[in-house]
C-alpha cells in the first residue's frame, strides 16, 4: 500500500509538496514526511490492531506530536479501497 500512495507523493507530484520516505526521526522510521508541512503519514497493518502495538503507536505520536508533527494513520485496506478519500484527507491537511 504504500508503494500506491508514494506514486502520488514522490517527486512534488502532490502539491508541489517534498516528501520523503521511510525518514529517520528520532528513534523512528516515519513511513512518509512533509517537512515543510510538518506532516507525518503512516500506513497501518493488522499488527497495528494489538494491544502491545497500540500502546507504542501512542507513544511514537506523542513524540511525533512533540517535535510539532501531524500524525495521520490510514490502514492499508483504506489506501487499497477509499484511496481518494485518503488523498481527500491529506489534501485537506496542507492547505
Amino acid at each position: 500500500m504504500e508503494i500506491k500512495l508514494w506514486n502520488c507523493l514522490r517527486s512534488r507530484r502532490f502539491m508541489g509538496l517534498k516528501f520523503r520516505r521511510q525518514c529517520p526521526l528520532g528513534s523512528y522510521i516515519v513511513d512518509f514526511i512533509c517537512i515543510e508541512k510538518m506532516l507525518i503519514i503512516e500506513i497501518d497493518g493488522g499488527q497495528h490492531n494489538e494491544k502491545k502495538q497500540q500502546d507504542y503507536d501512542k507513544q511514537r505520536t506523542a513524540f511525533l506530536n512533540n517535535l510539532g508533527y501531524t500524525v495521520l494513520r490510514f490502514w492499508n485496506n483504506e489506501v487499497l479501497m477509499q484511496f481518494d478519500a485518503v488523498m481527500d484527507q491529506i489534501y485537506k491537511q496542507v492547505i
